[in-house]
């Protein structure tokens, strides 16, 4: 019995042992030190500190990251700047009590916390939040000496402070990696700027990069996505003693971080998706080109959905007409009439505004917006005012000097801005706005008298002519692909049967244009001397009465250069075709696709004809009343003008999204293979950014002159895509044109069409950009992100044949290579 004891005792004591060196620490004390290979874990296991290499490099850092995540997410480094080469470091408090990174077990210090005040019980912990905290042991939770906390690198966690301590001039703000394997900082910051109204900055150097407006109480003015939410909670502190910016979390089982991307130059949100094991993005600014700092310089107006996006202010012209109208707005706009001060200057007001920069703003916390109004003509230098706070109906004073750099427009929210004008034309506004009042009301008079006899007419030439409206509604039940939930005005010019069939001699094989899944298009002159294409329904086609209603409700809706125009339509003797203006040089698969007629189109015009491309589908996307997926952009369905200006055709798969809606799904995946996104191929869900995806493939056809449905390179069996993705990686991309080429092209132009295809044919919807950004990338000489590999990198053989949009079914044979958001 004795003996069974003895081995229970022994048995106990060192289960005991084990338990203890098992059990991770989250703490060291003036008496212990960490090498490397050993590490230090919060508490509730979140977090983790210890020796590092990032990347592909050897060096040794000392860093924290997340424990619970499988992939290494680094969330802060001591030793940025000081990397170690070997692994016998060590990390102590030493006699000081000061927190040090020794070099080889030796008492050289490579990094220490630099500590001014000694404890008389020093510990170092890591706590849940992230936060590494020197810390006197006598005091409890109290007496911190140094936190990480107060040096940041990359990325900021919730409960971390940005900003300053202004009674010691202290300055707390975020610095990007100079690359994944180099965590010393790099170009890339963001912070507080303190001076005048107090704002978020990121530079870029010692340039301004993006600002988000002055804190109005509520949120920042050109940041909509810093608001009220379930998940986080967001504070902008200033007084005498501290101005800083925090977040915190409102459910704690969130995992959530801030980082800068030294690559894109971008500040991201990532969410932690437990579900799918990855990063998800929740949010990246710059959002848009109108995030970019000063864009459309001085007193100029940054508007996404305009075009162009950069607009003076109302009461102001560009200071270079001949630049801004070749989209150089670097110059910005003067004032129409100059201000003569103490002869009666007045305001116009402006809704929706990220406020300008408020570096050199005057703030006062206690006057009213009345008080406000009045210092700001006491002074003839300042040109506007606004409110301060606008919480519980504004209070506080904010005033401009000077000219006013950096608005925007923005969607959701914005500030009011009042302006200051010669009173001379706020009379001339308000006499312009009385004007047409005046107009109504005499014209409206006037109208009384014969208004009866014109509805008479009406009713007799609309009991006569039957319209494309009335044939349509009979076919509305049966549609189920597209519907926003509104009875449409579908009301368009009806053409006769017969004026249609004598402008085409009788729908003659001479006047044959061209055929396609809806049918043949025939061209014709109609009496007046109009030139017209006609688009008739094919008894054989695939497509019917959903798709030309689909086209008439969505072509009467859109008006843009870059758009063909839909003139009418003719509904009768069972026949459905709808008459178009006649492009003269057809499409543009005619050309890029002929060795011949290809030598045509020289790079300027290639070039004229992606950009126009690409701002028709910006409209589509983004300008227009209803946000417009095209479903079928490929480059038989761009045609080309008398001045080859290309215009997008066939609406009859596009869809229209309600407001809000971002994405939609359907059980019918149509349209044509080599041009599809692979999320709609494999699933059927389409969104603006599947658009991308085949403005992408028309990108790399245009630069190359080959099709992307049926390229078979002799040397590697791959597709289009893959092989521009080869080119690409081996610094060869401009073998893409080595058939095209001609004295004019522009290398760096192509290079950068190139750039922006790959970065449209990108694997995940959400790395693409949107149509907005690429218009932007194209005219822009700034860097542009490193692409992701792209999506269907199938291989195929010589014989392989394409699918086309009737037999393309659903299978696996479409091999998609998944490329999940990584970050660090």
């Amino acid at each position: 019995m004795s003996m069974i004891l003895d081995l229970i005792f022994t048995g106990t004591n060192v289960l005991i042992f084990l338990l203890k060196f098992s059990i991770a620490l989250d703490s060291i004390s003036s008496s212990e030190s960490m090498g490397d290979g050993k590490t230090l874990v919060s508490r509730d296991g979140t977090f983790e500190l210890g020796f590092f290499s990032p990347g592909f490099s050897n060096n040794r850092y000392l860093g924290i990251w997340y424990k619970i995540i499988p992939d290494r997410t680094t969330v802060w480094v001591a030793n940025r700047l000081h990397p170690i080469n070997d692994s016998s470091s060590l990390l102590k408090i030493d006699d000081t009590g000061n927190l040090v990174i020794l070099r080889n077990n030796s008492d050289i210090v490579v990094w220490s916390s630099n500590t001014t005040i000694k404890a008389q019980s020093p510990i170092l912990q890591l706590l849940d939040s992230g936060n590494l905290v020197l810390r006197d042991k006598n005091d409890g939770n109290n007496g911190i000496l140094w936190q990480s906390f107060d040096y940041p690198c990359d990325t900021m966690l919730p409960g971390m402070k940005l900003g300053w301590d202004l009674r010691t001039g202290f300055d707390r703000y975020l610095s990007s990696w100079k690359s994944l394997d180099d965590p010393s900082p790099g170009d890339f910051t963001w912070g507080v700027q303190p001076e005048g109204n107090p704002e978020m900055v990121s530079w870029k150097g010692s340039s301004k990069y993006y600002r988000s407006g002055p804190w109005n109480g509520i949120g920042f003015s050109g940041a909509p996505e810093i608001r009220p939410n379930p998940f986080f909670s967001f504070s902008f502190i200033s007084n005498d003693k501290e101005l800083y910016y925090t977040y915190n979390l409102n459910n704690k089982s969130i995992i959530t971080r801030i980082v800068l991307n030294q690559t894109t130059y971008h500040r991201q949100r990532y969410i932690w998706s437990e579900e799918t094991r990855s990063w998800i993005l929740y949010v990246s600014v710059p959002r848009d080109y109108c995030d970019n700092y000063g864009l459309c310089g001085a007193n100029g107006k940054c508007i996404t959905s305009a075009m162009p996006v950069c607009q003076c202010l109302e009461k102001f012209k560009p200071k270079s007409p001949e630049a801004w109208n070749t989209m150089d707005w670097s110059h910005g706009c003067k004032r129409n009439k100059e201000l003569e001060c103490h002869n009666g200057d007045g305001f116009i007001k402006f809704d929706g505004l990220k406020l300008p920069d408020a570096k050199d703003c005057w703030v006062n916390k206690t006057m009213n917006l009345k008080e406000c109004r009045a210092k700001c003509l006491q002074n003839c230098s300042c040109t506007a005012y606004t409110n301060f706070d606008i919480r519980g109906g504004g209070s506080g004073c904010a005033i401009w000097f000077g000219d006013l750099m950096d608005i925007r427009q923005v969607l959701a929210g914005g500030q009011e801005l009042y302006i200051r004008v010669l009173a001379s034309e706020i009379a001339d506004r308000e006499e312009a706005k009385a004007k047409p009042k005046m107009k109504i009301a005499v014209i409206t008079t006037a109208t009384i008298f014969v208004v009866l006899g014109i509805l008479a007419a009406s009713y007799c030439l609309w009991k006569s002519k039957a319209k494309c409206s009335d044939r349509m509604e009979n076919y509305r039940k049966n549609d189920h692909e597209i519907d926003d939930g509104q009875k449409e005005d579908l009301e368009l010019p009806h053409f006769e049967f017969t004026a249609v069939a004598n402008a085409t001699n009788n729908f003659s094989i001479n006047n044959k244009l061209g055929e396609g899944g809806y049918g043949p298009v025939y061209g014709g002159m109609l009496e007046d001397g109009q030139e017209i294409a006609v688009k008739r329904l094919s008894r054989s086609s695939g497509q019917g009465l959903n798709e030309v209603k689909n086209e008439v409700i969505l072509m009467k809706k859109l008006q843009h250069r870059n758009l063909v125009k839909l003139l009418g339509c003719c509904i009768q003797r069972e026949e459905k075709m709808l008459i178009y203006e006649y492009m003269p040089n057809r499409s543009l698969d005619s050309f890029i696709f002929d060795q011949a007629k290809g030598k045509l189109l020289g790079w300027s015009r290639r070039f004229n004809i992606i950009c126009g491309t690409a701002r028709g589908l910006l409209y589509l996307h983004q300008d227009s009343r209803w946000r417009i997926v095209h479903r079928d952009l490929k480059a038989s369905n761009v045609l080309l003008d008398n001045d080859m200006n290309p215009k997008i055709s066939d609406f009859g798969l596009a869809r229209m999204f309600v407001a809000g809606q971002t994405e939609g799904e359907t059980s019918k995946v149509i349209g044509t293979y080599g041009y599809m996104a692979p999320e709609y191929a494999t699933d059927g869900l389409f969104s603006v950014k599947s658009d991308v995806f085949s403005f992408g493939i028309l990108l790399l056809e245009i630069i190359s002159g080959k099709k992307s449905r049926g390229f078979y390179h002799p040397d590697n069996s791959q597709s289009l895509i893959g092989h521009a993705w080869r080119l690409w990686n081996e610094g060869k991309a401009l073998d893409l044109i080595d058939s095209l080429r001609d004295e004019s092209h522009n290398p760096s132009e192509v290079m950068r069409c190139i750039h922006v295809s790959l970065l449209c044919v990108q694997q995940h919807p959400d790395d693409r950009p949107c149509m907005a950004s690429v218009v932007w990338m194209l005219g822009g000489e700034r860097a542009l992100p490193k692409p992701k590999e792209p999506g269907f990198l199938n291989h195929r053989s010589p014989h392989e044949s394409s699918f086309t949009s009737s037999n393309f079914g659903l299978s696996s044979t479409n091999k998609i290579t998944a490329s999940l958001l990584e970050p660090r």
